[in-house]
């Protein structure tokens, strides 16, 4: 199993896409960051907070079947260069909402943006394989998923001071830059066959009734291969409390603990700690699993998630709560990684594209109902109550995986064909 370093240091193909995966992550935060404080500060409502969350959430959902048709019918590379240019373009375009005061354009923006981050993200995901040997894989999915984490800590607090300093506008060109150095690095990438298309020829026929049979056709994938399909069900259990806790830590800190910004802080800062350890667990301990031990794992690993979630929500001090917070994290995070490792290994590369941005777009639609039920709540019952419910909802996902892992329907799927790696050393 390889290093980290000694993954950057000797793949030139996956250094590139991590540096850019670092810079446009750590940008894509201070938007974040500005955008919902721009949009408190014009409206002065908490109300645009969840408008732009909603905002962001939609568009993602919807680009989902056309960025995994298109990344499984086109060369990858291109399409996330692609994706890079029309963020930065996006990005910047936000000193607008500054200069004219439109609240709407800080939506119509938000929205635009997230349209376009599946086509990358989906992206990366499918080219992995390709740009790495079958030792590599696991680290190489392993440190891009524990980065992402990382970014999300650092992007936050860095935007945080960065723009209180310098202002929105200083944010918007930041990341609009970040994108930039992201499709630089991504055109980089280099490969033995001349391009990243997938392993299939590209099918020639448009038009909307072969567009919907070629996504149709990536669904049939998942629905027959049962192992695929439980990893994105996995994804959606998780997600049915998981996004609840996007509304909950900020409850929790501000009126369960009465800390403040301060508490909300606590809760994050746990939460992105444990999600690096589950990482950083997954890399060492994955490569250690057979087959059936990865399967046991899942199980194990939702079942410290689901129930150390239940202990946040009852925790009656802070610190056990942020305790209990970056347990939980520790098993999400390694069961994103495991998960996705088995996705990377298994699915057909002419398949991918559609798989990764269909399990995305499961998760962040589940995500999305998770969030607006977890607010309506707030209106009927205790916010302790709610977290309860959203734990056990995460907790149940260990008893489903373990069912179809008792009652032999989580086969191991047939192993992807190998494709040739020769130009990914550095």
């Amino acid at each position: 199993m390889a290093s980290f370093n000694g993954l950057l240091r000797t793949n030139r193909n996956y250094r590139y896409l991590w540096c850019g995966q670092v810079v446009s992550e750590v940008g894509d935060h201070f938007n974040s960051l500005a955008v919902l404080s721009l949009a408190l500060h014009l409206t002065g409502s908490g109300l645009a907070v969840g408008g732009v969350m909603l905002a962001r959430t939609v568009p993602a959902i919807a680009a989902g079947p056309l960025s995994g048709v298109i990344l499984d019918r086109m060369d990858r590379k291109r399409v996330m260069i692609a994706s890079d240019l029309f963020r930065a373009v996006v990005a910047l375009a936000f000193i607008f909402s500054l200069t004219t005061g439109h609240q709407w354009l800080i939506y119509a923006l938000s929205g635009l943006l997230m349209f376009a981050s599946p086509f990358f993200t989906a992206g990366r995901s499918s080219i992995l394989p390709r740009i790495t040997s079958n030792e590599e894989l696991h680290t190489a999915n392993a440190l891009t998923q524990t980065t992402s984490w990382l970014t999300l800590s650092a992007g936050t607090l860095l935007g945080g001071f960065s723009t209180t300093a310098f202002g929105y506008q200083w944010a918007f060109v930041a990341n609009a830059a970040s994108f930039l150095f992201s499709a630089w690095a991504i055109a980089k990438l280099r490969s033995a066959e001349g391009h990243f298309r997938a392993d299939s020829e590209a099918v020639a026929a448009t038009g909307e009734h072969r567009f919907w049979g070629e996504f149709a056709d990536g669904i049939s994938y998942m629905r027959r291969t049962p192992l695929v399909m439980a990893i994105g069900l996995a994804w959606v259990g998780w997600a049915s409390g998981g996004g609840a806790a996007q509304i909950l830590f900020t409850l929790y800190g501000e009126l369960v603990f009465q800390r403040g910004p301060a508490g909300i802080g606590i809760i994050w800062s746990a939460a992105g700690v444990g999600l690096v350890i589950g990482g950083v667990l997954a890399h060492r301990l994955g490569p250690k699993l057979s087959f059936g031990g990865y399967k046991h794992a899942i199980s194990i690993l939702f079942l410290v998630h689901g129930l150390s979630y239940v202990c946040f929500a009852v925790a009656p001090k802070i610190l056990l709560a942020a305790l209990w917070v970056g347990l939980s994290r520790i098993g999400m995070g390694a069961n994103n990684v495991l998960n996705r490792t088995m996705l990377l290994e298994f699915v057909p590369d002419h398949f991918r594209g559609r798989v990764f941005a269909t399990t995305e777009m499961m998760m962040n639609a589940t995500m999305m109902l998770s969030m607006t039920l977890a607010s309506v709540a707030t209106e009927f019952w205790q916010t302790r109550t709610i977290g309860l419910i959203a734990g056990l909802l995460s907790t149940s996902t260990a008893f489903f995986w373990a069912w179809a892992n008792a009652a032999g329907k989580l086969r191991r799927p047939p192993q992807r064909a190998v494709v040739s790696n020769s130009l990914g050393s550095s």
